[in-house]
C-alpha cells in the first residue's frame, strides 16, 4: 500500500481524465490515475487511433492518436502518478480520506474523479457463428493501421458516426469501400451522412450480414439479405463492424452511486450522491446531457475546481485564468 494520501484520483485515462489531471496540475493538487487498460487514452487509443476527431474546439480535424498525444503532455503538467492495467474495486471512507481497492493494491486518496467513459467495454458483434473464424484478421471492431487496407474491397457495417468516419476515410485508400446498414436512417451526424452520400461509398440500406465466407481467416464473401428475404453476395477482403460496444461500469456500480442505467448521476458541480466522489465525461448523466469529448473536457475543470475546495474550503472556487498562471 501506498500511505501518501494524494489529493484527488482520477479513475479513467481517457481525454476526460487527461485534461482533469492538467487542470488539477493548474491547482496544485496532488494526481494520480488509474485506468484499467494498459495504455492512457480509453477508446481513443484502444479502438481508433488513426480515426479523425472533429468535435474538438481549436482543431477543424485531428486524429485520436494526436489528440491523445497532445493530452499526455499536457496531462503530466500535474506530475500524476500513473497505475495502468489496474482496475477499480471498491471504496471506502476513513475519515478525511478514502481508501480505493483495486485488484492491484490499495490507495489513499481525498477525493475521486470518475472519468471512465462508458467503462470497461467489447465491441458489439454482427452475431454470427463464423465471425470467430475472421476475427483479428480479416473482421476487425476497431482499426489500428489503416494501411491494412489499401487496395483492398472493404465492407464497413454500422450507422453511426464511427461507421460513417470510417467509410469516408477509407474511401480514398481501398479499392472500394461499401457501407451496409440494417435501418434506412443513418444516426451520424448530419454533415457526415450528407458527405457520405456525396461520396463514392456504395452505401446500402436496410440491409444486415446474413453470412461471412472465406478461409484461414480471410474474408471472401459476404451474403447481405434485406427484410423482403432477398440475398446478395459481395465479394470483399475486409470487414469493419462498428455497432458500437457493450461497456460495464464492474464493481464501481456496487458502490452506492446514484446510476442511470450505465451511466452516474451527478449534479452541476459534478458531484455524485456521494461525498467527495465526483464524475466527468461520458461516465455522467444529468438533465441535457450530451456525450461529446468537448463536453467532457469542460466537464473536467467543474469538477476540479469543486474537488480543490471541498479539501480546503478556503481555497477560491473560481481559479485564475492559466494566462494569469503561466505569466
Amino acid at each position: 500500500m501506498n500511505n501518501e494520501i494524494v489529493d484527488i484520483t482520477i479513475i479513467g485515462g481517457g481525454p476526460t481524465g487527461l485534461f482533469a489531471s492538467f487542470y488539477a496540475g493548474m491547482r496544485e493538487m496532488s494526481v494520480k490515475i488509474i485506468d484499467s487498460l494498459p495504455q492512457l487514452g480509453g477508446q481513443l487509443i484502444e479502438l481508433y487511433p488513426d480515426k479523425y476527431i472533429y468535435d474538438v474546439g481549436g482543431f477543424p480535424k485531428i486524429l485520436a492518436k494526436d489528440l491523445v498525444a497532445n493530452l499526455v503532455t499536457q496531462a503530466h503538467y500535474a506530475k500524476p502518478e500513473i497505475h495502468l492495467g489496474e482496475t477499480a474495486l471498491s471504496v471506502t471512507r476513513d475519515g478525511d480520506h478514502f481508501i480505493l481497492q483495486t485488484d492491484k493494491g490499495v490507495h489513499l486518496t481525498k477525493t475521486i474523479l470518475l472519468t471512465a467513459g462508458i467503462g470497461a467495454f467489447q465491441p458489439r458483434k454482427i452475431g454470427l457463428a463464423e465471425e470467430a473464424d475472421f476475427e483479428g484478421n480479416t473482421l476487425h471492431y476497431g482499426i489500428k493501421d489503416l494501411s491494412m487496407f489499401n487496395g483492398r474491397n472493404v465492407l464497413v457495417c454500422g450507422g453511426g458516426d464511427s461507421a460513417v468516419d470510417w467509410a469516408l476515410m477509407l474511401e480514398d485508400i481501398a479499392e472500394s469501400v461499401s457501407l451496409v446498414h440494417r435501418r434506412e436512417r443513418f444516426t451520424a451526424h448530419e454533415t457526415s451522412v450528407n458527405q457520405l452520400m456525396a461520396s463514392k461509398v456504395n452505401v446500402l440500406t436496410s440491409r444486415a450480414v446474413k453470412a461471412i465466407e472465406g478461409e484461414n481467416g480471410a474474408v471472401s464473401e459476404v451474403v447481405l439479405a434485406q427484410k423482403d428475404g432477398t440475398e446478395e453476395r459481395m465479394s470483399i477482403d475486409h470487414v469493419i463492424v462498428n455497432y458500437g460496444n457493450i461497456s460495464s461500469l464492474g464493481a464501481i456500480k456496487e458502490w452506492g452511486l446514484e446510476m442511470d442505467r450505465n451511466s452516474i448521476i451527478v449534479n452541476s458541480r459534478m458531484e455524485t450522491n456521494i461525498e467527495g466522489i465526483y464524475a466527468a465525461g461520458d461516465v455522467t448523466s444529468y438533465d441535457g446531457k450530451v456525450k461529446l469529448i468537448a463536453v467532457g473536457l469542460g466537464e473536467a475543470p467543474v469538477a476540479v475546481n469543486h474537488a480543490k475546495a471541498y479539501i480546503d474550503p478556503k481555497a477560491r472556487l473560481q481559479p485564475l485564468h492559466s494566462t494569469s498562471v503561466f505569466n
